[in-house]
Parts: structure tokens; C-alpha cells; sequence
């Protein structure tokens, strides 16, 4: 009797040990984003493993605007979102249905991110400066986007009054493209990833690049739904961990101790990586990357300025206010801009 209960007890210890030896079974997540350099922290900790080493199982679900993502993310039918900051995320956080956790990219002199251009037709008749803009019609995807709003602030910038510009919204950064190379439009606003080939073949011409002449503008940022901020905390902070990881590999890849772009000696690997994932060529990345600070930390006078704009704009509708929709329990704000 004896030896048979010191068999049993063995055989329950053994198989204590082997279940606690087996691994948990990863938390499957959706991240909605575009395949574009101004979201490169979530591919990236995807690639290196930081998703897995949270016990996190990440899917990409690519959108081709900003707009639906976050439409996407107030649903539920994506857990998290990365990208540009619209009039619709605003009016959905405002509503109570998103919350804010982390920034992504930023407009910086010599980062190179958002870019408005000029048709051979257009530049040809004397479309070369924002100054030039009056009279003619700019294409962005949708209106209500990060797009228009940096289109917005360039004509502020050059002393031009956006209400004597015709904006297209046309849906896609795709259709912007085939409008601007087929000349029947006179410019477009689009992220750099699908400017670049077009930039090096002559196609289009760089009227100008945002993060010269209105640097310090927050891009894009992560987010989620409301009710997983409220309702699994445990995986908002993993998820933050992992992207957090992904953001620090890219800015000091490209970026010196002085915050310049530089590459530095982790630049080539992850070049090879953006590759990959945006499809474009290692040298087209290289010209073009977005700042990213490395603890993804938000600028709060440049969302209540966001807003702003958005609101003077018609694009929001009652009030919404910053300190609502970053949510304070995540997010990290950049020191002096509370």
C-alpha cells in the first residue's frame, strides 16, 4: 500500500511538472495598419519576437487609409490600431469608444514622412512652392485625415488660405498616385513609402516635405478600443511592452545621440527588415523614414492642437478633449507638454 501511494504521488507530481513546464497558450490579437514606414514598431516586434515573448500572438489586418482603422478598432473587429490620427478617431475617442496608448511617427527635419506633390503638368505651369497653391486642386485619401491636416498646416506655414484650394479626397493613397502621375490632378499629399519610386523616376515632383517645414507635428499613434483598456489591462501593458521594443530598434537604427537621422551600425538589418514589409527597395527606405521617440511617448499640446484644427474645420462635432482620450494609465506624455 505504501509503495503504491508513493507510485500515485509521483505520477500527480510528474505530471504537475510537465504541465507547468508546457508553455501558455499565446493571446491571439488584430492590429489594424497600412503597409507604410510611419507604423514600423508593430512588423518589427512582430519579426524580432517581442509579441511572442508577452505571450501575444499578432495578426496585421492592412488597411489603405487611417480612417477605417480606427472605424475597425471602435467595432472590435481589430484589437489595436497604428495610424494616422483622423477627425474619425477623434470623434469616436471623443465619443467614448477609443483610447490613445502610445505615439508612432513624428514630423522631424531630415526624417522624411509625409509629402505633398506636384504633377509634371502642374509643376511645369509653376506649381514649385506651397506658395503656388491657390487655384489648384490637391488629392488626399480621405478628408478628415492626418493628410489634409498637414496639408492644412503647410499652407499656414507659406501664408496660403486653404479655402482657395480644392481638395479631392480620393479614397486611396493608390488613387492618388495614378491621379498625380496621370495628370489629372495637380497635386497630392501622401505618405512617403509609395512617393518614393515615383520621386526617383521623375514622375512626380516634391513640392514639399512636411517635416522641414512643419516639424513637430504627431503623425500617427497606437490605440484601442475602450472596453479592452477598461477590461484586459494585462494585455494593453504586454502589447505596450512589445511595441516599446519595436520603437526603440527603430530610432537607434536612424537616429545619433543628438537626436538627428543618422543610420547608425543597426541600420542595415533593419532596413532589410522595413524591406520586407513595406515592399519598397533598402535604398528607397533609407531616404525616407519617419522620427519615432523611442518610448512612444505623446505630445498633449500637439493633440489639443490637433483637435483644434479639426474642430475649427467643421470634422468634429461637440466637444473633445486630450486628457479624455489619452489614456493616462498607458500612456507616457513627452515631459513639459501636459
Amino acid at each position: 500500500m505504501t509503495r503504491l501511494f508513493g507510485l500515485a504521488v509521483a505520477a500527480i507530481s510528474l505530471t504537475v511538472a510537465m504541465s507547468g513546464a508546457a508553455p501558455a497558450r499565446a493571446e491571439s490579437i488584430k492590429i489594424g495598419l497600412s503597409k507604410l514606414l510611419s507604423y514600423p514598431a508593430t512588423p518589427i516586434a512582430i519579426e524580432r519576437g517581442y509579441f511572442k515573448e508577452q505571450g501575444i500572438e499578432p495578426e496585421m489586418v492592412f488597411f489603405d487609409s487611417a480612417q477605417p482603422v480606427a472605424v475597425a478598432v471602435a467595432s472590435g473587429s481589430v484589437d489595436f490600431g497604428v495610424s494616422g490620427l483622423s477627425a474619425a478617431f477623434y470623434t469616436l475617442a471623443g465619443q467614448g469608444q477609443l483610447r490613445m496608448i502610445a505615439s508612432s511617427g513624428y514630423e522631424q527635419p531630415g526624417f522624411y514622412n509625409i509629402v505633398l506633390l506636384a504633377s509634371l503638368k502642374a509643376w511645369d505651369a509653376g506649381l514649385k512652392s506651397p506658395k503656388n497653391l491657390p487655384g489648384h486642386a490637391v488629392a488626399v485619401t480621405q478628408l478628415g485625415t492626418s493628410l489634409q491636416l498637414n496639408l492644412g498646416r503647410v499652407a499656414e506655414k507659406f501664408g496660403v488660405d486653404l479655402k482657395t484650394v480644392e481638395i479631392k479626397a480620393l479614397q486611396s493613397n493608390s488613387n492618388v498616385v495614378s491621379a498625380l502621375t496621370g495628370g489629372t490632378l495637380d497635386a497630392g499629399i501622401i505618405p512617403a513609402s509609395p512617393a518614393l519610386a515615383l520621386i526617383a523616376k521623375n514622375e512626380v515632383k516634391v513640392v514639399s516635405w512636411v517635416g522641414d517645414d512643419v516639424p513637430g507635428n504627431t503623425g500617427s499613434a497606437a490605440y484601442t478600443g475602450t472596453k479592452t483598456a477598461n477590461d484586459r489591462g494585462d494585455l494593453v501593458k504586454r502589447f505596450l511592452v512589445a511595441y516599446g521594443k519595436g520603437m526603440k530598434d527603430f530610432h537607434d537604427a536612424f537616429t545619433d545621440a543628438n537626436g538627428k537621422r543618422k543610420d547608425q551600425a543597426t541600420a542595415p538589418a533593419m532596413l532589410d527588415l522595413l524591406s520586407k514589409f513595406t515592399g519598397l527597395s533598402v535604398d528607397d527606405i533609407d531616404k525616407a523614414t519617419p522620427y519615432v521617440d523611442p518610448q512612444g511617448r505623446i505630445d498633449m499640446k500637439e493633440i489639443r492642437s490637433q483637435i483644434a484644427w479639426y474642430t475649427s474645420q467643421g470634422q468634429i462635432k461637440g466637444e473633445v478633449k486630450a486628457d479624455d482620450i489619452i489614456d493616462s494609465r498607458y500612456a507616457v506624455a513627452l515631459p513639459g507638454t501636459k
